[in-house]
């Protein structure tokens, strides 16, 4: 069972996350240039050819509604980010010619669109913004600017130095906020890649348990089926006169190869089997309760089911033996009297599961190795390591993930998660 064996789960693209933020900039950009209008006109009293503007404004603003609209139905392409920002860069020179032409301070706002574009648009589209962007800016020495009325010389001037700087501050916002995100995009992305790395290391781990497993089981089923044949035969011929503890030694004999039979049927089973499980229609409370009858009677698990009692589509194989594991690490870690609690919740299609122990617990170095294969802090012979292991390469093929957190003297927690087709 992997991850995609759940029902499909849309995952937004680069190309659909960068054009949602564009349309949000552009919003914000077009929010801006009717503050920055209506400031000019009101409080320095520049006549500004408001219907030609306002026509600018409103091809901005009702290209932004039908990009939106175009998004519900089909996803985002490169071309269409860049086709935004095409028009984009003529409406502002538009805006420009009617506003001063090239001695308007706002003409700075090329280069964000170019700074924008080179992080989210291919070269080739870069560099055509770039050539647009040169033959916008020097189109505006060849056709005069539309004047700008009710301005002497100086205030021109003062206005123009101002401008430059609610620019400046404009271009820079712009360009430090997106840019952040493009790096808090890039970051996650990076430890998602790490995050796949490792799973795909543990798969490979597990895949070699599990040759190892089936080797070790075809290897040692035949000695040790002769060794139960031959102790049977010896039992069998076993009389009054054999003396006691040949007896015993026999029994013991007969005891331990079945021991070491549930042994490799465990390794086979806990080993990957599990791992192409198809998912059921199972009540939750069965899977637990499969899984608690399979712990010890001592220390007493506590259950607590918050879910509804209706069916859930699980992995019930794979979940049972998961939280078998786990169980039975909690048990070893919790004194006789100390009682195991198990706590499932189920929110927003996502199961969580809570096996909480009342052990010594772990400090920091211990528990970031806890998980790794053949790793364990038990006695020699209480156990080979692979339990957490095995259980989280399981759960994170299967889309969850097992999450442990512990401090010394306050036991331990061992959360399950994993997400409920409907």
């Amino acid at each position: 069972m992997h991850a995609s064996a759940f029902p499909h789960i849309a995952r937004p693209t680069p190309e659909s996350i960068n054009f949602s933020w564009l349309l949000k900039l552009r919003w914000g950009a077009i929010a801006g240039q009717v503050a920055t209008i209506t400031a000019v006109q009101r409080l320095y009293g520049v006549h500004l050819p408001m219907v030609a503007m306002g026509v600018v404004i409103a091809v901005e603003a009702l290209s932004n509604l039908g990009w939106q609209l175009a998004t519900r139905r089909r996803a985002p392409e490169a071309w269409w980010s860049a086709t935004i920002m095409l028009l984009d860069t003529v409406l502002l020179t538009g805006l420009l010619h009617l506003s001063g032409g090239p001695l308007n301070p706002f003409s700075f706002l090329y280069l964000v669109q170019i700074a924008l574009a080179a992080v989210i648009l291919p070269a080739r589209f870069t560099w055509a913004l770039v050539a647009l962007s040169l033959a916008g800016s020097g189109s505006l020495f060849l056709w005069p600017a539309m004047p700008l009325d009710g301005l002497s010389h100086a205030d021109y001037m003062v206005l123009h130095l101002r401008g430059m700087w609610v620019a400046f501050g404009v271009a820079a916002t712009f360009i430090v906020y997106f840019l952040m995100r493009v790096r808090r995009d890039l970051e996650a992305r990076e430890l998602a890649l790490q995050h796949a790395r490792e799973l795909a290391q543990r798969q490979l781990r597990l895949t070699s348990l599990a040759t190892l497993a089936a080797g070790a089981a075809h290897e040692l089923a035949t000695p040790l089926s002769t060794i139960a044949l031959v102790a049977g035969e010896l039992d069998r011929q076993l009389t009054n006169a054999t003396p006691r503890h040949i007896a015993e030694d026999i029994a013991l004999i007969r005891a331990e190869v079945a021991r070491c039979r549930q042994i490799l049927d465990s390794m086979a089973a806990e080993s990957g089997q599990n791992a192409g499980e198809l998912l059921t229609a199972v009540h939750l409370a069965d899977v637990v309760q499969a899984a608690v009858a399979r712990a010890r009677p001592s220390p007493l698990v506590q259950v607590e089911l918050h879910t509804e009692p209706t069916p859930l589509r699980l992995p019930r194989r794979a979940l049972t033996q998961a939280l078998q594991s786990l169980l039975a690490n909690a048990q070893d870690a919790s004194g006789p009297e100390s009682p195991v609690q198990l706590t499932a919740t189920l929110q927003k299609g996502e199961l969580v599961l809570d096996i909480v122990d009342q052990g010594t617990g772990m400090d920091a170095l211990v528990l970031a190795r806890v998980g790794e294969p053949f790793f364990t802090t038990k006695a020699v012979g209480r156990g080979m390591g692979l339990g957490v292991f095995l259980s989280r390469t399981l759960l994170e093929s299967l889309g969850g993930s097992l999450q442990l957190s512990s401090h010394p003297g306050r036991g331990t927690r061992a959360r399950i998660s994993l997400t409920v087709p409907a």
